[in-house]
């Protein structure tokens, strides 16, 4: 609910800060006190249009701030969060500073924010009746989610958009197949051809290192050999190897090993190895040597195999370890053109049965809001007789969308309507109704509605306008049961609406320092009998003025 208002600078308020309860509140005052400025700053707080007349003259900007308290799990919280706005108790502060220019500037809880943001917020925060054309009831884009919830038909409308999400998913799947086919079908003769190129061609994966590695080897085959067998003859010349030289070591160690007493054991092990070191570095010497000189077509082979994977790479655009998996994807595509025709006939029965899923669930929901609808009309037309609309009637329009306009909501569009008159037809509630006429509309739908709306807080300017006595006390009757679930507060010329008040407040102007101000009052008990007294009377409260004003106040 709203809290608190703080007004600096805008029109004729310099500085005002008013604090709200839950209930009913009234603003009271002569005709232009300036009761709307305090709807124009609400309204500018919340996101409304920022005009350059809003701020006072002499002053520099007009700045306005409205503090709400957010139940548990209201709306606005969600939105909170999906901007990294959190409010962890509850509270929101929504600030609005205005410039002479007309530029604005919004802030929710002291971080700045879009204008959009803070509209949006503002909308699921307050709705102020007599402002805002496209706000609340006022917008037929709200309607369909009202019947719903008035209806209990939330469960129902959420399997709808399941299903709506469940068949564009699967149409969506279809339809990404079939262009794939199409597509793969017109490329299928260039397809085959590379497939087929790149199987005979059959690449390895890591072929590409292999190669080059031995061909390095196979380049260098000469120097190799050269230096190979060059170390063969250090290692086995008969005079000067290495194998005689250890070999002549182990002969002489031998003859005096007896007499060293086992010690030079561990050295005679290490010369035996050596030896069979020795061998084995000859061996393998001697194989790859012969492996060099043994295949001089080898050379050849590597290269016509290496340039051609190069080559194949280079005309697919592809690096050579790619190619493996290019043939696989050329492979699957064919075989994806050879079972397309059935893959895609599967897709299309598929995104067919989630369509007659859809139609049959939504067609059910709107089976449902038809009723809703009967049962709201029932309800909103038995209120409008004590509003002074007898001849008014009030219907819910539940009208079938051309397919190409379904969506997540359903398949049908729901409208609010009214008619003004016995037998005349009805139209939109903005356009049909007058001023005062569909002030008295929209109490008696939100009093029918009070169960399921989420705005905390209703505003109303005026809705007694044209109306008195029995009628006049009829709205006040309405307001005050609508504030036993809501906060409503209420601009109003009507004692009989001003009566059932849980708080009253006087706007009043006057001069101070040369300037006109606006102020703002709250009133005691003593001021609100004279209020309602002059209210009944005019300026001049006489005794009997005030003696009506306490049979009002005690009625209420």
């Amino acid at each position: 609910m709203l809290v608190s208002l703080s007004i600096r600078d805008v029109v004729l308020i310099d500085r005002l800060d008013l604090s709200f309860q839950n209930g009913l509140g009234v603003l009271t005052g002569e005709t232009g006190a300036g009761k709307s400025i305090l709807l124009d700053a609400l309204g500018l707080a919340i996101g409304g249009r920022a005009e350059a007349h809003l701020v006072r003259a002499d002053a520099a900007q007009a700045a306005v701030s409205a503090e709400f308290d957010l139940a548990k799990g209201h709306p606005a919280m969600a939105l909170l969060a999906e901007h990294g706005l959190d409010s962890e108790d509850g509270g929101l502060v929504l600030r609005r500073l205005l410039g002479k220019d007309g530029r604005s500037r919004a802030y929710i809880n002291d971080q700045p924010v879009s204008v959009g943001l803070l509209r949006a917020l503002g909308e699921s925060l307050v709705e102020i009746q007599g402002q805002f054309a496209q706000q609340g009831l006022m917008n037929a884009s709200t309607h369909r989610g009202l019947v719903d919830a008035f209806g209990l038909l939330d469960a129902d409308a959420e399997a709808v958009a399941r299903s709506w999400a469940a068949w564009r998913e699967a149409e969506t799947r279809f339809q990404h197949a079939e262009r794939d086919l199409a597509v793969a079908r017109e490329e299928e003769s260039h397809l085959r051809h590379s497939y087929a190129e790149l199987s005979d061609l059959a690449p390895e994966p890591e072929e590409e290192a292999r190669l080059a590695d031995e061909r390095n080897l196979l380049l260098h085959a000469e120097k190799l050999v050269e230096a190979m067998n060059a170390a063969v003859d250090n290692l086995a010349s008969e005079t000067s190897g290495a194998e005689a030289r250890v070999a002549a070591a182990q002969r002489g160690l031998e003859r005096v090993a007896e007499q060293s007493g086992d010690r030079l054991d561990p050295v005679l092990s290490a010369l035996d190895r050596a030896a069979a070191e020795l061998t084995e570095a000859e061996t393998a010497l001697a194989s790859l040597s012969a492996d060099l000189e043994s295949d001089p077509q080898r050379l050849q082979d590597i290269d016509e195999r290496y340039f051609a994977l190069k080559d194949a790479a280079r005309k697919y655009g592809c690096a050579v370890e790619e190619l493996p998996a290019l043939t696989a994807s050329l492979k699957e595509r064919l075989d994806a053109i050879e079972s397309g025709g059935d893959d895609l006939e599967a897709l299309l029965k598929a995104a067919q049965d989630a369509r007659s899923h859809y139609v049959k669930t939504a067609e059910s929901l709107s089976a449902r809001r038809v009723e809703t609808a009967q049962a709201l009309d029932r309800a909103v037309n038995a209120e409008l007789p004590p509003l002074k609309l007898e001849k008014a009637a009030f219907q819910t329009r539940v009208a079938p969308l051309e397919e190409s306009a379904w969506g997540p909501s359903g398949i049908d569009e729901v409208a609010f309507e009214v008619s003004t008159n016995t037998g005349a037809p009805a139209g939109p509630l903005r356009k049909v109704a007058s001023g005062g006429e569909l002030s008295r509309f929209l109490l008696a739908l939100k009093v029918v509605l009070a169960e399921v709306s989420e705005i905390a807080s209703l505003v109303f300017d005026e809705v007694d306008s044209g109306v008195g006595g029995a009628t006049a006390a009829a709205v006040g009757e309405r307001l005050s049961r609508l504030a036993e679930k809501r906060q409503v507060l209420v601009v109003t010329h009507s004692p009989q609406v001003a009566a059932r008040a849980t708080q009253h407040w006087q706007v009043r102007k006057g001069e101070d320092s040369g300037a006109t101000l606006t102020h703002v009052a709250p009133l005691d008990a003593p001021a609100r009998r004279e209020e309602v007294a002059r209210m009944l009377s005019g300026n001049e409260v006489t005794d009997e003025a005030r003696a009506a004003a306490d049979r009002l106040l005690g009625a209420a």
